[in-house]
């Protein structure tokens, strides 16, 4: 991907295979993260993908995440969802995780919702709460937009004052609000992973700014808001990371918990694309 006319060719190639088909064009983008794989129950489905059948799309290796790409119907829109995503600690390049994104955007969808599992800095925060992101920092050490720009998808220097739209978190809590479901708001930290951090690492993070700590979410929505996508962003809290009351990490305790808080995250996005104009 060197040259800016090659990324561009490779992403009509994936486009050009979606559209063979299905013809349904979305109009929203859903990123389903760890353990939040059961919304793509509740889409009627049109089409469902596998990540290896479209051009330039990386495996995912991670276990909880499935690796297709569906198109169809959720609660009235039309919408394209990534059942599994992509992450820095696997060897990929941003580019290549942030590649269908870029995808999403020219099938049609204008709106990103990106869900994750994190780590809970905040200590009146629980694990299996959710947190409406409305913020983020990215300490991946790395950027999706650095090379040669994208003319055609956006500008070479985006603004990102409000990476998570205002008005898409406002109709978030008036959901939540609605189905009694607790959300918090607070700012996401972006780190490469895949171990999780030291005590210490957990103080520098939380005296920086940020709530929660996870190791996806910011590349995707970087790409998104080059080219101008509003992105509505929501984390399950699935570990407390206190640092003067850590305990060793559980990996399926991790997946669990994120599996139990699941059909809260599906109630507040189903509730979400419902209201949508």
């Amino acid at each position: 991907m060197s040259m800016a006319g090659e990324p561009m060719a490779a992403l009509r190639e994936a486009v050009a295979v979606v559209r063979r088909r299905t013809r349904l064009e979305p109009e929203i983008g859903i990123i389903l993260g760890t353990g939040l794989g059961a919304l793509a129950a509740d889409i009627e489905v049109e089409a469902a993908i596998p990540y290896g059948e479209l051009p330039h799309f990386r495996l995912s290796t991670v276990e909880s995440h499935m690796g297709r790409l569906l198109l169809g119907r959720l609660a009235g829109k039309r919408v394209v969802a990534m059942q599994g995503r992509f992450h820095r600690y696997e060897g990929y390049t941003l580019h290549q995780i942030t590649f269908p994104v870029r995808t999403l955007f020219l099938l049609g969808a204008r709106t990103l919702i990106i869900s994750n599992a994190c780590g809970g800095m905040h200590p009146l925060w629980a694990p299996g709460e959710l947190v409406l992101l409305d913020d983020h920092i990215n300490l991946l050490g790395d950027n999706p937009l650095i090379g040669p720009n994208l003319d055609e998808l956006g500008p070479r220097f985006p603004d990102m004052s409000e990476p998570y739209d205002p008005a898409l978190q406002r109709l978030a809590e008036a959901v939540a609000l609605e189905l009694r479901i607790p959300l918090h708001r607070g700012v996401y930290v972006a780190v490469p992973g895949p171990n999780l951090e030291t005590r210490a690492e957990y103080r520098m993070l939380r005296s920086m700014g940020a709530d929660v700590v996870g190791m996806s979410t910011v590349p995707e929505v970087i790409v998104a808001r080059h080219m101008g996508m509003r992105v509505l962003g929501v984390s399950i809290i699935t570990d407390a990371c206190l640092p003067d009351a850590l305990q060793p990490a559980d990996i399926q305790a991790i997946i669990r918990t994120a599996t139990e808080a699941e059909p809260k995250l599906t109630a507040l996005i189903k509730g979400v694309l419902a209201r949508l104009e």
